[in-house]
């Protein structure tokens, strides 16, 4: 059995920048959970988002115990350098780190300004593990373009989280949608070079915070060919598109649990693992995990506000870990 996951881990910064803890404490009493969700997960493979610094992926590695490889994307926004990653207990070796929009899709409007985007404010890291029994897995970590709107900084310098009226809101939302929409669509193309049209064959994983739902638009682009979602009556009938089909797993995990986020008291859905055909019927038992950082008898997820600064100093993460639990 292999088991697979991603987690928003929610700033992991060390220390002494303005995103991650003020405290050494708080610091290593975010470690202690990470590595507390992580050992009851039993994954062996986790993509990794919001990993803030490097260094502190290495400590979180190292708290784990031997035998942990890491390995970080190196594109990222500098002004506020989150980043994908993984740990693995398992062979890992990194197949491309991937940004750039395809060549077919035109820069994206990204400000009022009338500034453009043609790459994806964080890398997309592609990586192969190798099973005990010799099988390889592709694994794409992607981490979207969020719906938490931040907008132009004020006098002070700093973004401003409320904007300055309802025009400017549903602007800056609209640039955040084009940026998450072709995102969306870097990575599927991203995926297709690993399917190569051999869906049923090749092992492949699309998985972390896409930061919608199942059904919203920028999710659906990652699944390709429509038609066979689980859940429909097309789910079990095999037909030219399993070649280069992705399946979203969440209709595989059990009610109570289908959430990895609480925003402003609503649960939603926002972390998907997406697999090829091949993995399929390996993927029948998932699950999310809330992290174990002792907040409370069940450790419920915190309901989050749009301000990402709030929990600088709050254990775990503010999201929920997504796993499957690969059949031999």
């Amino acid at each position: 059995m292999t088991v697979i996951g991603t987690w928003n881990v929610e700033n992991l910064f060390k220390p002494g920048n303005g995103f991650g803890p003020t405290t050494q404490a708080a610091y290593e009493a975010k470690l202690k959970g990470l590595v507390a969700t992580i050992t009851a997960a039993g994954v062996d493979v986790l993509a990794l988002e919001e990993v803030g610094d490097p260094d502190a992926l290495a400590e979180l590695a190292h708290h784990l115990g031997n035998g942990w490889q890491h390995v970080t994307s190196g594109i990222f926004d500098a002004r506020h350098p989150i980043r994908v990653g993984f740990l693995s207990r398992l062979p890992l070796q990194v197949l491309t780190d991937r940004a750039t929009f395809p060549a077919q899709l035109s820069p994206i409007q990204a400000g009022d300004d009338g500034t453009t985007a043609h790459q994806m404010g964080r890398g997309a890291l592609a990586v192969r593990v190798t099973e005990p029994d010799g099988r390889t897995i592709d694994l794409i970590a992607a981490h979207l373009k969020s719906k938490l709107l931040s907008f132009p900084p004020g006098p002070n310098g700093r973004s401003r989280f409320q904007p300055h009226d309802e025009g400017e809101r549903a602007r800056v939302a609209a640039y955040a949608l084009y940026r998450r929409a072709a995102e969306a669509v870097t990575v599927r193309a991203l995926a297709d070079e690993l399917l190569d049209g051999q869906g049923p064959a090749r092992q492949v994983v699309v998985l972390g915070d896409f930061n919608d739902e199942p059904e919203a638009a920028t999710t659906q682009i990652l699944l390709g060919p429509p038609g066979s979602e689980l859940g429909t009556p097309g789910a079990e009938q095999p037909d030219q598109g399993d070649k280069a089909r992705l399946w979203n797993l969440a209709p595989r995990i059990p009610d109570g649990e289908r959430f990895s986020r609480v925003f402003q008291r609503r649960r939603e859905l926002i972390d998907h693992l997406l697999v090829s055909h091949a993995l399929l019927a390996r993927a029948q038992d998932v699950h999310t995990l809330r992290p174990l950082n002792g907040a409370g008898p069940d450790d419920e997820l915190p309901s989050v506000t749009e301000v990402p600064t709030a929990r600088r100093d709050d254990p775990a993460s503010d999201h929920a870990m997504v796993f499957t639990r690969l059949s031999s």
